[in-house]
């Protein structure tokens, strides 16, 4: 039986799950990282915690009969893309990327892009003191040193140490609107965005309320995919690529 292991708890690896999950004659598992407290359900089964590096995920590959490996993991998340690429190579299981497309700026919108967390706090003092950050809980501490600029931080889970000085942390998880967005915007009387470039709906009201707001938008852009991992923009076209 094909067994295909889905690294990720994405929205996109949620739905490739339950696709491969519906087929009585593919296995799937999906493994998470374990960052998350509280994932959403998963269909199939479902481990949590890291493989110790490409090796292990080899080894996991090899013990567990994997017949195809699917990296759906954020966008941002270089250290495990990294390792499954690696995994594949050295086992010689089938692999391939599902990333969402990112995001393009459109009419009206005033994106600055930059290439890392420090470049995007960098670029801050020029733009506004007010800063609404979406980037996660994770490498926060890239805005530690700016005490004149105030902070409203958003993240599923509590972020983690060090933080600004001036902040203000809000846990919360998309969908959002984009009156909410717009509401959150104007009630925090924010002056500029700070995002990564995730892609994906489920999060992207926040540019479009920006842009109703002229608010400048600092856009980390996203890394480079590893060298040979073939990449799939959705879960349609990864189905076929699986032969499903």
């Amino acid at each position: 039986m094909p067994h295909v292991l889905v690294l990720g708890g994405t929205t996109e690896a949620r739905r490739l799950a339950a696709a491969l999950a519906a087929r009585p004659d593919t296995r799937v598992t999906s493994s998470l990282a374990g960052r998350v407290t509280r994932p959403a359900a998963l269909e199939g089964d479902v481990r949590v915690g890291g493989f110790g590096g490409p090796d292990g995920l080899a080894r996991w590959l090899r013990d567990h009969g994997v017949t195809a490996l699917v990296d759906a993991t954020h966008p941002f998340a270089t250290a495990i893309s990294a390792h499954a690429a690696q995994a594949a190579r050295t086992t010689g299981v089938p692999a391939l990327a599902l990333h969402r497309p990112g995001w393009r700026p459109g009419p009206g919108d005033d994106w600055h892009d930059v290439a890392s967390l420090p470049d995007a706090a960098a670029a801050l003092p020029a733009l506004g003191r007010r800063v609404f950050l979406t980037t996660g809980r994770l490498g926060l501490a890239a805005f530690a040193p700016y005490d004149a600029l105030h902070f409203l931080v958003r993240s599923v889970e509590p972020p983690e140490p060090p933080l600004p000085r001036d902040v203000w942390i809000l846990l919360d998880r998309g969908p959002y609107t984009v009156d909410g967005e717009t509401a959150l915007l104007r009630d925090h009387r924010v002056d500029v965005l700070v995002t990564k470039d995730s892609g994906g709906a489920a999060t992207a009201a926040k540019l479009t309320a920006a842009r109703a707001l002229s608010l400048p938008v600092v856009v980390v852009r996203r890394p480079e995919p590893p060298p040979g991992m073939p990449v799939v923009a959705d879960v349609e076209t990864a189905l076929a690529r699986l032969g499903a």
